[in-house]
Formats: C-alpha cells, sequence, structure tokens
C-alpha cells in the first residue's frame, strides 16, 4: 500500500472526510417533501381560481339585479265617488272622484319624480285632469297618492255616444300622464325613467264604482 494511503478495516479506502452521500431513504424523503410542496401549490392554484370564478357571479348577478335599472310602472289603482250626478237625456255628467294613483318602483334604490298631470278623457275629449306631486317611491315599494279629481261633461259639445253610455249607467274614460324622474342606486348611481301612463277604465254611474281598470 503506497505510503500516505489509507484504508478501512475492510480493506476498501474510506470516504473523503468532507464529502456525502444520499441514502436511498433521505433521496425519498426529498422527493416527498418535493411533492408535497407540489400538491400544496396546486391547492392554493384551484383556490385562487375558484375564488375568482365566485366573485366573477356575484359581480354578474350584482349586475343583473341590484344595478339593473327597471322602469317603475305609474297606474291609477282604485277610487271612489263623493259625486255621481248624470243626465241621460241632457245628456251630461258631473263626477267627483277620489282617485289612488300608484308608482311601482321595483328597483334597489327610490325613485324620485317631479310633479305631473294625469288627463282623463271621453272618447278623446279632456273631462277632468289631477296634480300629482312631487315625491319619491321608495325602493322596492309602491308610492300611493290620494287625489281628488273633477269630471264633467263640460268640454262635450256633441257626442252621439254618451246618451246611450249613460242610459247603459257606464261611462267609459281614459287616463295618459308622463311621470319624469330618476332611479338613485348606492346613492351614487343615478338613472333617468320616464314612464308612460295610459289606462282605460268604466265608470258605472249605478254603483258610483270604477270597474275595470287596465293599464299598459
Amino acid at each position: 500500500m503506497a505510503e500516505g494511503q489509507k484504508s478501512g478495516y475492510d480493506g476498501h479506502p474510506l470516504a473523503p472526510t468532507n464529502g456525502y452521500t444520499r441514502s436511498d431513504e433521505e433521496a425519498a424523503t426529498a422527493h416527498d417533501a418535493q411533492e408535497l410542496r407540489r400538491q400544496k401549490r396546486k391547492k392554493w392554484l384551484l383556490y385562487g381560481i375558484a375564488f375568482v370564478v365566485f366573485q366573477t357571479a356575484i359581480i354578474v348577478l350584482f349586475s343583473l339585479t341590484v344595478m339593473k335599472v327597471k322602469t317603475p310602472k305609474f297606474r291609477v289603482r282604485s277610487s271612489s265617488f263623493n259625486t255621481v250626478d248624470v243626465q241621460p237625456t241632457s245628456p251630461s255628467f258631473t263626477l267627483n272622484m277620489n282617485a289612488q294613483f300608484g308608482v311601482k318602483n321595483t328597483n334597489f334604490g327610490p325613485y324620485k319624480y317631479d310633479s305631473t298631470t294625469v288627463y282623463f278623457y271621453y272618447n278623446g275629449i279632456q273631462v277632468g285632469s289631477a296634480i300629482i306631486p312631487k315625491s319619491k317611491a321608495s325602493f322596492l315599494s309602491t308610492k300611493k297618492i290620494n287625489v281628488v279629481v273633477d269630471l264633467t261633461s263640460a268640454n262635450i259639445t256633441s257626442n252621439p255616444n254618451l246618451a246611450s253610455d249613460l242610459n247603459a249607467g257606464i261611462l267609459p274614460l281614459t287616463s295618459t300622464s308622463r311621470l319624469n324622474g330618476k332611479v338613485e342606486l348606492m346613492l351614487i348611481f343615478k338613472k333617468k325613467k320616464a314612464v308612460n301612463m295610459n289606462c282605460t277604465m268604466n265608470v258605472n254611474t249605478r254603483t258610483s264604482e270604477l270597474e275595470n281598470v287596465v293599464c299598459k
């Protein structure tokens, strides 16, 4: 044996004192740790994707429901009568009506509207009107407005149907109006919305009732 060469007890050279050799167990442990880290990164990536998808779905749902501005509805709801004076032979009529109007707001924010006028017609001739004051309909609610309306045939100079309608006890009327306002969302966003009223109805002069109210 050459001088200066060291051997083990079994005759094989010893490993260098500053070297290192990993056993199979250490290699397996390192591989498992690496695989665990990879699985964790994969799991967090899946969590991130799921969060993004969830947030996107929430934003889309929010946009289609809460932030979507719908046109409110403005119509005649009901009425009662203080005075019903009809003269089939003349023919003429004078009616004093307590009308209730409604502004239905299905938005997630209040609808603030300006004052307007509702006009009532008999066969295209104006027979009365009502002033709707400036106000607002709260979110997801219906604003009810009670107004006294005088209806008269004073503007009807000649109409062949009036006598027969009064004799039958059914006076057909229409009402029209336009309501201008804004829907406010989240106290920040404002969207202008105009509402048109177009209603037909019958006044039963024998029972003093409003019947067959249909609004578009």
